[in-house]
């Protein structure tokens, strides 16, 4: 552990009268596992040899210390994804953005302080693919002696949705950029680790959830899929949701939830049946014309008393391209805005930013399977390349020649976003940044275009969150769709879907130093450049400024 590490966890931790703090230590061995699922065992790269891995539990006010460990051939980076990382960039975990990743047989202590935040969140690798198994729960916790601002639970449950691949993941993206074409689809959906019963693998069971009549339960989601957005649903039963992101909400029942990669949403669940098995159920969500895993993940929601052998109550499920269930899940979304957990929407705005987001075809000779060609994404029509010196350390370090600060503020090209697309599909390449003062505040409006097909893209920002104070269908309209935003209880979120041929628009205020990524939580669209990053100066004083780097960060 650095010095300065020490130094910090001390300083706080010898006053715990004043600060209320207690040090968190976890270790994560990163290491292969065979894992057998749809009657076919691989071995894949894991946390402690868990899939899911294990889930990191803190309370708000908390220091927590990770040490990482890699025992795997790949290079490793954890990312505590939704923290705020006040001032710790450092251990924010994005590979060659924050830092070096974690060589073969070496470690690295991630640090950070738990401000101002409480809720469900998730980690997960932050390189390659290796997050589709390398991936767990945050569960942060109130401080001690501060309830829930709804009625609390008998129990708590975490929930992981992720996708699962016959093959080694790693080999799928890796074909996909060999040929340029699109990354084969995943072979199943999981519910904490298991698909449930398959027509081609009907003997391997699901996650069972064992409830109690009269009970209410507190169900943790998490969607840590790759690249699919999906529904959930419990049979027979309504969800009062009351948090996303770790941000509490106005509460309102649901029968079926929307969650993209990268989200969280926090639901009650009355057990009101007197016995039974119900079907939990979690189904792809694409409304555009592309290919996805059309196959359900099931679990068991199973009450107390009731016979092994008791059929399970079926569920009907959205069609994938259910856009009304999913826009009307979304527009109940309100921040909770009470007095104790105010909404604190930026209502002057500093910087008035629009970002278009989508794909491209650039050349690639040796792309056979594409004749010639690759499929690419892009930010503004530039397709991000990422560098081989992390951008904090070049940003710290004032290393010239890593990235440039000229990041376009709108599109460089003009066209019909949402209708025809352009007859040039090629993008710019660029490892550019886009820089704000300490503490302005930043008006986004991410657009997605029709190039190659209008897509729901799950966008997140690091280092922040931000206010979803708008969205609509179509292209944005900056002098009336302003006149319909909501300045006051907005949903605050890290991760939103920026509609099909839509847009959606976000606030924040730049009040975390240091460089900060924003980018699809798709990963394929990810790998293929849809992703940039915002430098954020120091402000006046060391309580506003970027720590200095801890002296095990790894090199490059």
């Amino acid at each position: 552990m650095g010095s300065w590490v020490r130094g910090l966890v001390l300083v706080a931790c010898l006053f715990p009268v004043l600060v209320d703090c207690t040090v968190r230590n976890y270790k994560f061995d990163v290491v292969l596992k065979n894992k057998t699922r749809l009657c076919s065992s691989k071995p894949i790269v894991t946390v402690n040899g868990k899939f899911p891995g294990p889930t990191l539990y803190a309370r708000e006010g908390d220091t927590v210390l990770v040490k990482v460990v890699n025992h795997v051939k790949y290079n490793v980076s954890i990312h505590w994804h939704g923290v705020r990382q006040l001032r710790t960039g450092w251990a924010d975990g994005p590979a060659y953005i924050t830092q070096c990743p974690i060589p073969t047989g070496q470690s690295y202590v991630y640090n950070f302080t738990i401000t101002g935040q409480r809720g469900t969140l998730l980690w997960h690798a932050h390189i390659l693919w290796l997050r589709s198994t390398v991936h767990g729960a945050i569960v942060i916790l109130p401080k001690r002696g501060v309830p829930y601002p709804f009625p609390k639970p008998h129990k708590e449950v975490v929930v992981i949705l992720a996708e699962w691949w016959k093959s080694d993941t790693e080999a799928v993206i890796n074909e996909a950029l060999k040929s340029g074409l699109a990354p084969n689809v995943s072979d199943a959906h999981t519910i904490n680790g298991h698909t449930g019963p398959v027509s081609s693998c009907p003997s391997q069971g699901g996650f069972t959830l064992p409830v109690e009549n009269g009970k209410t339960y507190l169900l943790r989601l998490i969607n840590a899929a790759l690249n699919e957005e999906l529904f959930f649903k419990i049979a027979g039963h309504k969800l009062t949701v009351v948090e996303v992101d770790a941000t509490y909400v106005k509460p309102f029942k649901t029968k079926t939830v929307i969650i993209a990669p990268g989200q969280t949403t926090n639901v009650l669940v009355s057990a009101d049946k007197s016995s039974g098995k119900y079907l939990v159920a979690a189904s792809p969500f694409m409304d555009a014309p592309i290919a996805v895993d059309n196959l359900t993940a099931t679990a068991t929601l199973h009450y107390s008393g009731t016979l092994a052998n008791t059929p399970t109550t079926l569920t009907s499920l959205p069609p994938k391209n259910a856009t009304p269930v999913a826009n009307n899940f979304i527009n109940s979304l309100r921040a909770l805005n009470s007095k104790q957990y105010p909404a604190l929407v930026p209502q002057s705005i500093d910087h008035n930013l629009f970002f278009t987001v989508g794909l491209g075809i650039n050349p690639c000779p040796t792309c056979k399977a594409g004749n010639g060609s690759r499929a690419v994404a892009s930010i503004n029509n530039v397709t991000f390349v990422m560098p081989t010196t992390a951008l904090l350390q070049a940003h710290f370090f004032n290393i010239s020649g890593v990235f440039t600060t000229d990041f376009p503020a709108n599109p460089p090209n003009v066209f019909n976003y949402s209708g025809t697309p352009p007859t040039n599909l090629q993008t710019t390449n660029g490892t550019k940044v886009f820089r704000l003062a300490y503490n302005s505040t930043v008006q986004l409006v991410l657009q997605d275009t029709g190039i190659i097909a209008p897509e729901n893209h799950p966008i997140h920002l690091h280092g922040f969150n931000f206010f979803a104070v708008g969205r609509g269908l179509g292209n944005y309209n900056p002098k009336t769709d302003p006149q319909n935003f909501n300045l006051v209880d907005p949903v605050e979120r890290n991760t939103i879907g920026v509609p099909s041929g839509g847009w959606v628009a976000i606030r924040f205020r730049a009040d975390n130093p240091g460089v900060w990524f924003l980018h699809c939580h798709l990963e394929v669209h990810t790998t293929w450049g849809l992703k940039m990053a915002f430098l954020v100066d120091n402000g006046k004083g060391p309580n506003q400024s970027l720590l200095p780097p801890p002296s095990d960060l790894p090199k490059c």
